[in-house]
């Protein structure tokens, strides 16, 4: 019996990879083995935000590579979109061209990236610089035209 992890927006993509993966890896082919269980995994604590670590392999034009990459977000679901979306940014690359091989969860002594590490300061802030305030006695409309 082999069990995978999948990231796939659905069922139906779930069990395409891994057919892919099967036959890539231990040369399983559909004819002669069946899928014995595919179930959605959830997050023990959806409200904590986390940091992870994503190893993943990916095919470019000039070549296959080995990559890892670091993400923070409240689930591992978001944070695999995230890896896509940035992956498509940054290297053009497509879903079908990425293959996750490992997403841990990483303690915030180990990250390694200065854009997550940047987000562990306790007393950090987001200061909005410009705030108008609107005059609640001003009319929403005016009759005249400006000037």
């Amino acid at each position: 019996i082999y069990q995978m992890r999948i990231f796939a927006p659905d069922r139906v993509v779930a069990v395409s990879r891994f057919w892919y993966f099967a036959k890539l890896l231990k040369k399983i082919k559909k004819t002669n083995s069946e899928i014995l269980e595919c179930t959605l995994v959830y997050e023990k604590k959806p409200t904590v935000v986390k940091n992870f670590g994503v190893w993943l392999r990916y095919d470019s034009r000039s070549g296959t590579h080995n990559m890892y990459r670091e993400y923070r977000d409240v689930t591992v679901a978001s944070a695999i979109t995230q890896c896509y979306r940035d992956m498509g940014a940054r290297h053009r690359a497509r879903a079908h061209s990425i293959q996750i091989m490992r997403v841990e969860r990483v303690s915030s002594s180990k990250c390694r990236r200065p854009n997550i590490k940047q987000f562990h300061d306790m007393k950090i802030k987001f200061p909005l610089p410009h705030r108008v305030i609107k005059d609640p006695t001003a009319p929403l409309f005016s009759t005249k035209r400006p000037q």
